[in-house]
């Protein structure tokens, strides 16, 4: 009898313990599903809030912070459909400058910042051929540079072989944060001297990694963009602080 005894309440134990991480797991499960959905909504007030802006745009990466001095942001994909945006894919963490996002025009060359704008998406460079994108790109070599002195002539510039520059970085990396590397159009054209450059968009290679001004996701999302962009639809991307893109560029 006793027997019985211990083993009934040994029984009932687990029942207990089950019943709370079924709470546990779906409170986490309903706050990631709140989260999920406030991220979207806060891009499409985004978009539109700058639709003027975005009125020829088809596809749009919205990356924002919510502390403007953060490197962690959240990074949503619209697609425009019949004129209305729609989420193609789940929202995600980025990461951004280390000291987070520059106000509007106010990037300046190596402040940590990554810039505040809307800005089309430009080539991908790649460590690999690639074979399923539409976008412009290019196998990258140990001959790719972008210049980043301020003195040089080829300033916030892509160039092939040797240079006269005395600061540059290469685009073929010892580490896979340059394996997917595009480039946003920021101080491209024209380019004014000290206001930044090689600000692109890459991986990130472990979660919540800050860059130098770049804003960097996980591979696997990457190669999600590098399938679906596409140059026809005037892919963009609008960056910056939440409540300063909610207020208009």
């Amino acid at each position: 009898m006793k027997l019985f005894k211990l083993s009934y309440h040994k029984l009932m134990k687990p029942p207990n313990e089950f019943l709370l991480l079924v709470v546990l797991l779906f409170s986490i499960y309903n706050l990631q599903s709140q989260t999920k959905k406030e991220a979207v909504e806060n891009a499409l007030s985004v978009a539109a809030q700058n639709k003027n802006q975005l009125e020829n745009v088809g596809q749009l990466l919205v990356v924002y912070n919510y502390k403007p001095e953060s490197f962690t942001a959240v990074f949503v994909a619209l697609e425009k459909k019949d004129k209305n945006w729609e989420v193609k894919q789940n929202p995600i963490e980025a990461g951004i400058g280390k000291k987070g996002f520059a106000l509007p025009n106010q990037k300046v060359e190596g402040d940590g910042k990554s810039p505040t704008g809307i800005f089309k998406l430009g080539k991908l460079f790649s460590y690999e051929k690639q074979f399923n994108t539409l976008l412009e790109n290019q196998q990258t070599t140990k001959e790719d540079k972008w210049i980043d002195d301020i003195n040089s002539p080829d300033y916030n510039k892509h160039i092939i072989g040797t240079t006269e520059a005395k600061s540059y970085e290469n685009l073929l990396l010892n580490t896979d944060v340059y394996k997917y590397c595009m480039v946003i159009e920021y101080n491209t054209n024209p380019v004014v001297k000290g206001k930044g450059s090689a600000i692109f968009f890459h991986l990130a290679t472990k979660p919540a990694s800050f860059t130098s001004g770049c804003v960097a996701i996980n591979e696997e999302y990457m190669k999600l963009m590098v399938n679906w962009l596409n140059p026809k639809q005037n892919p963009t991307i609008i960056m910056g602080n939440l409540d300063v893109l909610k207020a208009g560029l």
